[in-house]
């Protein structure tokens, strides 16, 4: 699969982010979690992805089948603030 720039873009925010389920980002892009890891390796810095690996790594929020069931937004409310 090719994605183009603004797409691996998105992917490594949405990767970032904490309350993001690796399930969306294979839901939009088609990437499932070991795909968006090998993008994450190729894309940062060795001390980034290092850094982003040990943050996802366990968290719960970052799988659904792990996530609190309370939890239904991939997003904080306020974290899509206008200026």
């Amino acid at each position: 699969m090719s994605l183009t720039e603004e797409e691996n873009s998105r992917i490594i925010e949405m990767a970032w982010e904490d309350r993001t389920p690796f399930e969306a980002i294979e839901l939009q892009f088609g990437l499932n979690e070991s795909q968006v890891i090998l993008l994450m390796r190729s894309s940062l810095k060795r001390g980034s992805f290092e850094l982003w690996r040990e943050r996802v790594s366990g968290r719960a929020s970052k799988h659904l089948k792990l996530r609190n069931p309370e939890i239904s937004r991939g997003y904080c409310p306020t974290q899509y603030k206008q200026r």
